[in-house]
């Protein structure tokens, strides 16, 4: 069987390697206990001011929001994490030139919150399955994650399925892994959130990465604004969306993206294909679509249930 779970210690390609076979690994306590309590803290005040869902798929006895970049300076570090951007390196830059932060959000589900319908992430975008890597997600183990409190559930090998395969029940795990650590997973597996049967809250914090051409599912440059996103890392400024994703990819009035957030204005100090970048994006791979059919979205049956 493949191995899945790795010390904090574990080489990245070899979890990115894992991943692109699997679907999905964990990585055990990357986060310290000072990190986690800095997280816990200032997530905190959210926490308080916010309520349980309205409808199944987010979950009635779950607590969710999002826009953690500009909640969270703390969330910083986790987004930036070595191991997520090797494996996420891995999985994205042979269909783009640069790819996003897609998703931020913490799911805390509360005692009694029912198993979530299992899905894939990328069935928001039109490709039917299967389909290279659209999206790389990681929920990062706030508290233990255990098969009891609703810890993921994960179809491993599904991101190679076509789309009409419903798994078994002998085909889903659960996620267990300790706070502090982070499961990696591809958009296009198939997964869903536990059901929390313990008398205690299991919190994950999400963070998504997609290709740089799709639309990202959190609109990152309302989320954080400008004046915040200024004063980022430059990595953590890319990630949101400032920086080119081809030649004139996601310019500003014919100004490169980064220049105009630090406040250029003239299209002659900025530089629309900087060295290198042509090149890169000739040497993607491309997609190729035979046909077009219609069909919905899909939601699985749960077969535990």
């Amino acid at each position: 069987m493949l191995e899945v779970s790795y010390p904090s210690d574990v080489e990245p390609s070899v979890v990115a390697e894992t991943v692109l076979t699997n679907g999905y690994a964990v990585v055990h306590d990357v986060l310290s206990a000072e990190t986690l309590a800095t997280v816990d803290a200032e997530l905190a005040p959210h926490f308080e001011a916010c309520h349980t869902g309205h409808e199944s798929f987010t979950g009635s006895l779950t607590k969710r929001f999002g826009a953690l970049v500009a909640k969270s300076t703390a969330v910083h570090e986790l987004v930036l994490d070595p191991i997520v951007l090797a494996v996420a390196d891995r999985a994205l830059l042979s269909s783009c030139v640069n790819y996003r932060l897609h998703y931020t959000g913490v799911m805390q589900l509360l005692p009694g919150q029912d198993s979530q319908v299992l899905h894939r992430d990328s069935s928001m975008y039109p490709f039917a399955c299967p389909h290279p890597p659209l999206t790389v997600a990681t929920m990062w183990a706030i508290n233990d994650f255990t098969a009891e409190n609703g810890g993921t559930r994960l179809v491993p090998g599904s991101h190679r399925w076509d789309s009409e395969r419903a798994p078994t029940a002998e085909e889903i795990v659960a996620t267990e892994m300790p706070a502090g650590s982070v499961l990696i997973y591809l958009g296009n597996i198939i997964h869903g959130g536990g059901h929390n049967q313990s008398d205690d809250v299991r919190t994950g914090l999400a963070l998504h990465y997609s290709l740089g051409w799709l639309r990202q599912e959190e609109n990152q440059y309302l989320a954080v604004p400008a004046e915040q996103a200024r004063r980022l890392p430059a990595r953590l400024q890319e990630l949101l969306g400032y920086a080119l994703g081809s030649s004139t990819f996601g310019f500003v009035d014919h100004i490169a993206p980064d220049d105009w957030l630090h406040g250029v204005r003239d299209p002659a100090e900025s530089n629309l294909s900087p060295p290198g970048l042509s090149e890169r994006v000739d040497a993607l791979e491309r997609f190729h679509i035979s046909h077009t059919a219609r069909g919905a979205s899909r939601y699985y049956p749960d077969p535990s249930v």
